[in-house]
């Protein structure tokens, strides 16, 4: 694997200036691989390459690029289990979830994008005018170490789908994925300079691409704080921004529901990748006379949980990421038994017999009241706060009482009374009784979760242009 060069123009490059930054295997707390970061002048270089490669690539038609998507899917599918391997050992993702959850979602973007793009319309008559859907150019990517190949693939999908160039920015706590996804491109035939990759971090690469006037649209995925700082940074160049920021989703549990269902779904949908995704329900709302109920199946859910290294085969929590996320993780649930939660299960420090490696005790709190820190705070970890409503219209004020707005979950067998509750919440996206995943779906952000959407033909939207063309056809 390339773990110390960049891939610019087609061909793996040293850095410009040597410098090395250690893996860490979350499970065992030890490096295990090492990478090159670069700086603004390997950007400089991938940014070059891209931009003499637009222009053609931008002129390719449909068919070219379906052809291309074709040998892209072929060859991630050949390199699933050395990307489950990857993803495994430097996010902490349980083996099978790498294979079945992490390494599946990259495939299933891609074969969803190369199926929109056999009816995209590009380009649409408006009386004697033309309306045109033009690739934008080059684009920005920067990508997360939650999801790394979900958010990588539901970026270069449509990128490559539209006819623009890229260079991708992957997350230096997780790089070795975009690395082999990198390997993949080549090894699919991309053109030279229509993909390159530069890792890094955020302050350095990340704030060059950003701040780059040859990067034409900067798509970002990570922490509200980090999207902020890119947003800035390429106000000066207008640049488009994509964003896909942190989330405090609510899952609202109405009066009707089989609680024992609807909690233990509830738990396992917020504890899936070990708590560490941005559209978890992690605000569990509780008719107020149902809590005591609730609180009892939430707990036997919660302790059905094994954590254990993410070799291993088997259902299981991994650990989280880093040491910087599991401390974040044990102060916000310090705060949670200072504020006055009711702890009922989990709680400080590792799970018994773990004494090494990043893992959290799967926790709930109950009784959490909105002013708690547990109830505001994107926790990224296996914690669940349970939380009493009154009315469902108190339920939805609650749920919508959050500077985020990336997703809210209900769960009803009314289902009328769900969709009139799902058109009040302020959120991208809404599920209704834990629906299957839906790559066909905008996924995107209300408020500080961020703008633009991502997901089939809504991210193929995000990176073009509109143009209008008066007078295409005579009066």
């Amino acid at each position: 694997m390339n773990t110390l060069k960049f891939y610019i123009d087609g061909r793996w490059v040293e850095p410009v200036t040597p410098r090395t930054l250690g893996v860490v295997n979350p499970s065992t707390e030890e490096v295990f691989a090492t990478i090159s970061v670069g700086s603004a002048a390997d950007v400089d270089k991938a940014v070059a390459a891209a931009r003499k490669a637009f222009p053609g690539f931008a002129a390719t038609t449909r068919q070219q690029r379906l052809t291309l998507l074709d040998a892209i899917i072929a060859q991630y599918e050949r390199r699933a289990e050395d990307l489950a391997q990857a993803i495994s050992a430097e996010m902490g993702a349980p083996i099978d979830f790498a294979r079945n959850e992490q390494v599946a979602s990259g495939e299933a973007h891609l074969k969803r994008i190369r199926k929109v793009l056999e009816t995209y319309e590009f380009e649409h008559k408006k009386g004697t005018s033309l309306v045109v859907r033009e690739p934008i150019g080059v684009i920005g990517m920067i990508t997360p170490w939650n999801w790394p190949l979900n958010q990588i693939t539901c970026k270069v999908g449509p990128a490559i789908a539209a006819g623009c160039t890229m260079v991708l920015k992957p997350s230096e706590i997780a790089p070795l994925d975009a690395i082999i996804f990198a390997e993949i491109m080549h090894d699919a035939g991309v053109p030279a300079g229509v993909f390159n990759l530069v890792n890094g971090d955020g302050p350095t690469v990340g704030d060059a691409m950003s701040r780059h006037p040859g990067i034409d649209m900067m798509s970002f995925t990570g922490s509200t704080r980090a999207g902020i700082l890119v947003a800035k940074s390429a106000a000066d160049s207008v640049k488009r921004v994509s964003q896909e920021l942190g989330g405090k989703s609510a899952n609202i549990l109405f009066p009707d529901v089989d609680l024992a269902v609807a909690v233990t779904k509830g738990v396992n949908k917020c504890f899936g990748n070990s708590g560490q995704s941005c559209n978890a329900p992690t605000r569990m709302l509780v008719q107020k006379g149902q809590m005591p109920e609730a609180i009892r199946h939430a707990k036997a859910a919660a302790e059905k949980f094994k954590v254990a290294p993410a070799h291993l085969d088997g259902p299981h929590l991994g650990p989280v990421v880093s040491e910087v996320q599991f401390n974040k993780i044990q102060d916000l649930i310090e705060s949670g038994i200072k504020e006055g939660a009711e702890l009922v299960t989990g709680g400080l420090g590792r799970p018994e017999g773990l004494n090494r490696g990043y893992y959290v005790k799967p926790t709930i709190f109950a009784n959490v009241s909105p002013d708690m820190r547990i109830a505001k705070e994107e926790i990224f970890g296996p914690v669940l706060s349970l939380m009493a409503y009154d009315t469902l219209d108190n339920a939805v004020e609650e749920a919508n009482n959050t500077v985020y707005g990336l997703a809210s979950y209900l769960q009803t067998k009314d289902l009328a009374k769900g969709r009139e509750v799902a058109r009040k919440l302020r959120s991208g996206c809404v599920y209704i009784n834990y629906p299957a995943w839906d790559t066909a779906l905008p996924f995107g952000g209300y408020k500080q979760s961020g703008n633009g959407r991502e997901y089939a033909e809504y991210g193929l939207d995000d990176v073009t242009e509109i143009k209008g063309i008066a007078g295409y056809e005579a009066a």
